[in-house]
């Protein structure tokens, strides 16, 4: 491999992670199983990949995908027609313009949170961090702040709603910036 094909692969590869999340939302949106998400995804990795030297800009890279996904969504869709659970093309469509639109806002809502988190003061933003990670029981960690579960739920609720005023002044034109 010379220099040039690795600076395409790492281009590459740089655009495709970081929509990777994205994608996945929308072609989620578009078929009915987690698995057949999956396969649609790794087709549409495939095909991006071969076509990748079509790409006019690196900035258009997302709606590219995106295209690029619709189409796999459909011919999915085409190969499984006999299965009486895919949808129509034109609800496909649909939702495609729907599930794009719903991304851009996600990733601007993500991007909100995480200049929120930022914000909180250390002991509540390590509330925050024990309270969401995976397989901790809320009773369990209440009881290793020597607190009730209730004042922990009560803790989280008060900075779930902070959080939810921070994102949505964000969030709103002119608002504050990240």
């Amino acid at each position: 491999m010379d220099k040039s094909d690795i600076d395409k692969h790492d281009q590459f590869l740089r655009l495709y992670v970081q929509n990777e999340e994205a994608l996945f939302g929308f072609v989620r949106s578009l078929v009915i199983s987690l698995d057949d998400t999956r396969e649609i995804m790794q087709e549409t990795a495939s095909v991006l990949w071969r076509k990748f030297e079509q790409l006019d800009s690196p900035d258009d890279f997302r709606r590219w995908a995106f295209g690029v996904a619709r189409y796999e969504v459909l011919a999915f869709r085409r190969d499984k027609a006999r299965d009486r659970h895919v949808f129509g093309d034109e609800l496909i469509a649909m939702l495609a313009v729907e599930a794009a639109d719903a991304g851009e806002g996600h990733s601007a809502e993500v991007e909100a949170l995480q200049h929120c988190l930022t914000t909180l003061p250390k002991k509540q933003r390590d509330l925050v961090k024990m309270a969401y990670t995976q397989g901790m029981r809320i009773d369990a960690f209440a009881k290793s702040l020597g607190r009730t579960p209730m004042s922990v739920y009560k803790a989280l609720h008060r900075i779930r709603m902070a959080l939810a005023d921070c994102i949505n002044a964000q969030l709103r034109p002119g608002g504050a910036s990240a």
